[in-house]
């Protein structure tokens, strides 16, 4: 999910920075140092938001920086296990597809697509289903369960295993015929007279009066 988050640290600034705002710099800095980091602690972090800068700083001998406190907000973003997320299909592999989640790419390996048996056509971009008329393409808008998450130190950009094998998951257009089948609708979605609903015949028609 995306955050927001609330860090601190100290900031170097050198004197070739000095002359715009303190503020200015800071976030400057900031941003070179967290923007695209990837972090067991904060996740991914997107963008530096806003930052309070101590207008007082220290110098340190032979060193002609000073050095800034500094309070600031970034926006991240932290998958969790079991978390249902939306993306969109950008990479078609031998072994499934990857797939845009927020910031970052999450695998959808071939067996956790559906239970049908499935191919992949490269070439093509798609993943195509044996059984169904099941299909996924690049830019297929999909909903999925993360399964699997890996954001330590040996993963510079972070891994991210999601599944669409459970009931309402899956490209946006299969949820939504599971949807009209769990309400008693058709696969093929509403027709021409879906709307219309049966008015149920009136008890006293065709009684006559015994009066």
């Amino acid at each position: 999910m995306f955050a927001i988050a609330h860090m601190s640290d100290v900031v170097r600034i050198p004197p070739s920075k000095l002359t715009n705002s303190l503020k200015l710099t800071a976030i400057g800095i900031l941003k070179e140092k967290y923007e695209s980091m990837v972090s067991a602690d904060l996740g991914y972090v997107i963008l530096i938001i806003d930052a309070e800068t101590n207008a007082v700083g220290k110098v340190i001998a032979g060193d002609g920086a000073t050095y800034h406190k500094v309070n600031f907000t970034a926006l991240t973003f932290y998958p969790k296990l079991h978390e249902v997320v939306e993306g969109e299909v950008v990479e078609i592999t031998d072994f499934g597809a990857f797939v845009r989640i927020g910031p970052t790419d999450a695998l959808l390996h071939l067996s956790q697509i559906t239970d049908d048996y499935l191919k992949s056509d490269v070439k093509q971009g798609l993943i195509l289903s044996n059984q169904s008329e099941k299909t996924l393409r690049i830019g297929s808008k999909i909903r999925s369960r993360i399964t699997a998450i890996s954001l330590g130190k040996s993963a510079s950009m972070g891994k991210i295993g999601i599944t669409c094998r459970q009931p309402f998951l899956g490209a946006l257009e299969w949820v939504e015929k599971e949807i009209r089948r769990a309400q008693g609708g058709s696969d093929e979605g509403a027709g021409s007279n879906s709307g219309d609903k049966k008015i149920p015949a009136d008890p006293k028609a065709g009684k006559k009066d015994k009066r």
